[in-house]
């Protein structure tokens, strides 16, 4: 069985959604995760942060804005009375919900349900189409089986026990139909799972039904080898590894979030990265296995800022990088890049919400810098210690930018530089010139 996992885009119109049978094959037995319908999940943010302000008169605005675009999708899905009635009440029934918030205090519970809409409108939309035209499905609810815990990590080993009964009910359907990005938290409230969203839905129910192949269908035919919208002539990657997705997906590559690979590699799951607009293009294949003595593709990630602790203190002390990294954990703080030398650590963060008391805390171990506006520039592909050359014609090519701190040797897969934002394109460029053409 495949799990085929379709993004907003590919369900952001009526027409988009229809051609998704060109795609899907009713004799094959599948699991279809969609998203939200494109746009609407920003829309139900802003309805949120409406409520959430007390604004319940621009909320009541928002959402009857997003049902007159709803009240047009379904005349475009569907034709006959019987079917467009159904769509109607279903409409009906979830923007009552939303309006219905008006009357209630609101929280971050109630936030979560309104998110939750989206992709509970754009499955059951699909189903009814389905039905329409004769082609058997089975709309599974993702709140029935997709659960995580009090550390709102996902739990394999329930979406299992409650996902592979639903489908055992119904052997003689081929296509089953599901929410991405909604779940239950540990207190059985409606959730969502943020990173990776439907792409990581997608990969968690591969590795809970041990599936065949999991595939993510965006606007794009698979990872390119560059940022296609900064350099020219980027090319798809045929093959790789579960690691170096990782890597890519981490340090900018947008198709596809790190989080989303980890079930999917744990239970030796492949993914395929595929394009809906070319069906029959290749895209990328994510698997164990991988292409050696290659480089890859390279990736940016914005918004960093750098920390520097500089102190005698540090020279042949003990200690001291745990007290330092300490103070990060503190502020449940991320680490994305970490260099050092015998009296000074630089590392590198991407949520600055609490930069001033982190620095404040910082500054009792020593002289502190702080440099913001920077850029990751990654290097992927097979890069351990048995590659040769592939490092001296990186840093070949990047003679001319200046580096702020270079990571090397903490991952086979990877090379890792800080550039000032302004070099980032120039550095993209350089390194793709050098390492592709």
């Amino acid at each position: 069985m495949k799990v085929l996992k379709f993004g907003g885009t590919s369900v952001g119109s009526p027409e988009r959604m229809k051609k998704l049978l060109d795609i899907v094959n009713p004799q094959e037995r599948q699991i279809m995760v969609l998203s939200a319908v494109s746009g609407t999940t920003n829309s139900l943010v802003e309805i949120a942060q409406a409520y959430l302000a007390t604004d319940k008169v621009k909320a009541g605005e928002l959402v009857k804005a997003l049902k007159d675009k709803y009240e047009v999708f379904i005349k475009e899905l569907l034709q006959q009375p019987q079917f467009l009635a159904q769509a109607k009440d279903l409409i009906d029934y979830h923007f009552g919900i939303l309006a219905a918030f008006a009357n209630d205090l609101f929280t971050a519970v109630e936030e979560k349900v309104v998110l939750a809409q989206g992709e509970l409108l754009s499955t059951t939309l699909y189903h009814i189409y389905l039905k329409e035209i004769g082609v058997p499905s089975v709309l599974l609810p993702a709140l029935d089986f997709m659960r995580t815990d009090e550390d709102n990590e996902p739990i394999v080993d329930y979406i299992t026990e409650h996902l592979q009964p639903l489908l055992d009910a119904s052997k003689d359907v081929n296509l089953f139909i599901t929410q991405g990005y909604i779940c239950r938290n540990a207190f059985g409230e409606i959730d969502n799972l943020r990173r990776g969203g439907s792409d990581y839905t997608a990969s968690l129910i591969g590795a809970g039904i041990k599936a065949e192949e999991v595939q993510i269908w965006t606007d794009i035919d698979g990872m390119h080898n560059n940022d296609p919208r900064i350099v020219k002539g980027t090319k798809p990657i045929a093959r790789l590894s579960f690691d170096e997705a990782a890597e890519l997906a981490y340090f900018g590559a947008k198709i596809l979030h790190p989080q989303s690979v980890f079930p999917a590699q744990k239970y030796k799951i492949p993914v395929r990265l595929l394009n809906t607009m070319e069906p029959q293009a290749f895209g990328t294949l994510i698997s164990l296995e991988s292409e050696k003595g290659k480089i890859k593709s390279i990736a940016a990630k914005d918004g960093i800022t750098a920390i520097k602790v500089q102190s005698s203190r540090m020279l042949l002390a003990y200690g001291f990088l745990r007290r330092v990294f300490e103070v990060f954990e503190r502020y449940k703080t991320p680490i994305d890049m970490i260099t050092t030398s015998e009296v000074a650590v630089s590392v590198t963060i991407d949520d600055t919400r609490y930069l001033g008391e982190i620095t404040k805390e910082l500054s009792d171990f020593g002289n502190v810098e702080v440099d913001v506006n920077q850029s990751i520039i990654c290097v992927v592909g097979d890069l351990g210690a048995g590659s040769h050359g592939f490092a001296s014609r990186v840093f070949e090519s990047l003679k001319h930018i200046p580096l702020r701190m270079i990571s090397y040797g903490g991952s086979n897969y990877n090379i890792s530089f800080l550039v000032k934002t302004d070099d980032k394109v120039e550095t993209l460029r350089s390194l793709h010139n050098r390492l592709f053409e």
